[in-house]
Parts: C-alpha cells; structure tokens; sequence
C-alpha cells in the first residue's frame, strides 16, 4: 500500500490520539524536520520522541495528584512568608520539606490558634509530595467522619477504609473545630490507626492535647489516640499572632491613609 506523505502523517496522528500519545503528537512533526537536517539516526530520533512522550506524562502526572488530592486550594511552600510563621515552624519546616518523614512513615501535628499558617504549610508540603511523585488526600475532620459514616450505613467502610489506607500522606485538617459523637470518634480512631506507623498523617488542629477529650467525649479513646498519632511525630508549636488579623490590620490602616 503506498501512500502519499500526507496521508501517513494523518495515519500517525490518528494512531497518536488513540494511543494517547499526546506528548509525541505535538511534537512528531517538528522532531522528524529536525532529524532530517541533523541526519539524525532512527535512534536519536526515537529517543527524542520518547522524551518528549516522558516529559509530558510527567508533567500530567503531577497535575493529575495534585487534583486528585482534593486540596481546597493551591498554595505552595515557596508562597509562604516564612518569617511570619511561629518559631517552631519556621524551625521544623526546613525539616518537613524535605519530606523525609513520608518516606519514614511520620506523622506531623501542627498545632495552634487559627491564622497562624497551619493549613497553608499543609497543603504546601502536599502539593510538594504530589510533585514528587506521591498520592495525597486533603480532607477536613468533620468532612472524613461523615464520610465515614455514609461508608458505614452504605455498607462500603471496608472499601474506603482501604483506599484511605494506601495513600502515601493523608492531611486531615481542622480537628478540634467541631465535636463529634461517640461513633464518629470511634470511626475516626480506627480509620487513622491504620496508617499509624506506617503511613504519614498530617493533622491540624487548634486544640492543646489536654483539651482533645472535650470532641472525643471519651478520656479512653482520646489517650489512645494521642498515643497513636503522636509515636514518633513531628510536633510542630504554631501558637503565634493571626497573619490573617496582621493582614486586616495593613488594610485598616492603608485605608485610614486614603
């Protein structure tokens, strides 16, 4: 069968697209003129292609955790203002991104008064393991117990438990905002022991541990769970001034000037 040059570089794109091959279909035609000036070997070119394939698919790849993740919104660690963060986390983030505490298994509390960045270097360090290749989940506390619990009644726990299970680092933010009843407590409590030890949690919260029993309601339960999360974490002070509230006050202010 022969074919005009035309038609075999339809036949590729149409193979292209349904091969998925996205990264080579942008660029196939401008690599073959490419080779032809630089009489370039099949080998060259082929690797030149397929780099090209490797790139995109990378960049998708990243794309696609950082989606999948869930994250409210996209705030990144080079966004933040590190000097305006309490001194524990000015500290202890120089550790944290390196993420070295995914690899290792580690859980990391941040705690402290709202405002104080604790959200924020949160989602920083997953995006940043997203970017790195690992699979993330940002979720809210009271967002995970209901879920839990719709699992439960739905007769599908088994199944959210294990994929919860399998996710490199899991950021459940706001634990401490709203209390909840004795089987969400529960339900959360045998959810996140199953990556104790194994798997990174990143926690948020606004509440000292000794004040955890006032939304666990159960003194049992909120030592065991104190005791599963905080074996071998990072516990990171972000007790410190509201750089939301330093933020109305510049507004204030520059509007006072106007």
């Amino acid at each position: 069968m022969n074919l005009s040059k035309k038609e075999v570089h339809q036949k590729i794109a149409e193979l292209l697209v349904d091969l998925k091959l996205k990264g080579i279909k942008s660029s196939y035609e401008d690599e073959i003129k490419e080779a032809c000036v630089k009489d370039a070997s099949y080998e060259e070119f082929l690797y030149k292609l397929l780099e090209k394939e490797h790139d995109v698919q990378q960049e998708n790849g990243k794309q696609n955790r950082i989606r999948i993740a869930n994250f409210p919104y996209k705030k990144y660690l080079e966004d933040l203002i590190v000097e305006d963060l309490p001194e524990d986390g000015q500290r202890k983030l120089k550790v944290l991104k390196t993420l070295d505490f995914i690899k290792d298994g580690q859980n990391v509390i941040l705690s402290g008064n709202p405002g104080t960045g604790k959200t924020h270097m949160s989602i920083g360090l997953g995006i940043k393991a997203c970017l790195e290749g690992y699979k993330v989940l940002f979720t809210t506390i009271p967002l995970l117990i209901n879920q839990l619990k719709e699992s439960r009644s739905q007769r599908t726990l088994r199944a959210m438990e294990n994929k919860f299970e399998k996710y490199d680092l899991v950021i459940a933010d706001e634990l401490g905002y709203i209390s909840f009843d004795k089987e969400g407590s529960e339900l959360l409590f045998t959810h996140l022991s199953l990556r104790a030890g194994r798997k990174s949690t990143i926690i948020t919260t606004n509440l000292e541990f000794n004040r955890w029993e006032e939304i666990f309601k159960d003194p049992v339960l909120t030592a065991a769970m104190i005791d599963r999360l905080t074996f071998k974490s990072f516990m990171v002070d972000m007790t410190g001034d509201s750089f939301r509230f330093k933020e109305t006050q510049k507004w204030i202010q520059s509007e006072a000037k106007e």
